[in-house]
């Protein structure tokens, strides 16, 4: 049975997903007191006694606070003392913060006000600085929830055909090297699918959720897909192997116009070995027939 082109929705708002984790104000301003309060009283000590700016974040880049206390300073840090601070980069304490301040040391607050600024914040203010650096603690969980809820309703619908196997939430992707030993390169994917009677891999997916999503950002997404599209193809070509390929692709982000746009010629884009489908059109776009359909593959041991 033929199924409905993605592009035939006339308004996609209807079939995205929207997943609601976040604490809203203002009782995310408690919330985050609760989880934030003993990091700001100790970022304060840290701040009354250093020397000057670029040596208060030398105090914090030490193994003396595990890794998440490490973040949560450099978090406030970066708030309160330098914006232009890289914490992915800060918060490995191999690179040495000389290096950091020769970069940055220019934007940053000067360690006197800092102490008249910490040493006399009100409760209030406390809490508004713990909401501010607990602002992305939930990025990439809408994600991990979207991927979890796909594979109960995969298992759910498929428990005597398919295997999905795959981190449901923060873990390892899997590398298509490690499903095809003569795959060179990296090529992460999210899920794999294979028939329960003879192993072989039927699919291979990526899973996102988008809560907003326009412009540059939606070009990157879309540019990203079309690149792993061109890849699967191209060793299918070369190989023998003949997989699909399906983008869970999900929340409201989906919506605009230009990313839902390139999500529907990205479903076209490989014939039918592509599709991209929400959780409310899985059923009908991710389907036995349509995964059965295929030729060659390779026998894997589990």
């Amino acid at each position: 049975m033929p199924v409905t082109p993605l592009s035939a929705y006339d308004n996609p708002s209807t079939i995205i997903t929207a997943i609601d984790n976040a604490v809203r104000f203002p009782e995310v301003l408690m919330a985050s007191s609760a989880k934030y309060s003993v990091e700001i009283a100790t970022f304060k000590s840290l701040v009354a006694a250093a020397m000057n700016s670029a040596d208060l974040l030398a105090k914090i880049r030490t193994k003396t606070f595990n890794a998440d206390q490490r973040m949560a300073f450099l978090k406030i840090f970066r708030r309160a003392v330098s914006p232009v601070l890289d914490t992915e980069m800060a918060k490995k304490i191999s690179v040495p913060t000389e290096r950091l301040v020769a970069g940055i040391g220019n934007t940053f607050k000067p360690i006197e006000l800092l102490k008249q600024q910490f040493s006399s914040m009100s409760p209030h203010e406390d809490a508004a600085l713990a909401a501010l650096i607990g602002e992305y603690d939930t990025r990439g969980q809408l994600g991990y929830l979207l991927t979890g809820q796909f594979f109960d309703w995969f298992e759910t619908r498929f428990n005597n055909e398919f295997f999905i196997e795959g981190p449901r939430g923060a873990g390892r992707d899997v590398e298509l090297s490690t499903i095809y030993s003569n795959y060179i390169g990296n090529f992460p994917c999210d899920f794999v699918i294979r028939s329960q009677q003879d192993n072989i891999v039927r699919a291979i997916g990526f899973a996102r959720y988008d809560s907003t999503r326009g412009g540059a950002q939606s070009d990157d997404r879309t540019g990203g897909n079309s690149d792993k599209v061109s890849k699967a193809r191209e060793f299918c070509r070369i190989s023998g192997n003949n997989f699909k390929v399906i983008f869970l692709s999900d929340g409201p982000g989906m919506a605009h116009r230009d990313t839902w746009a390139e999500a529907c010629l990205l479903d076209v884009s490989w014939n039918d070995n592509v599709r991209v489908t929400t959780l409310k059109t899985a059923d009908e776009r991710v389907t036995s027939g349509w995964l059965m359909d295929t030729t060659g593959g390779v026998v894997v041991a589990r």
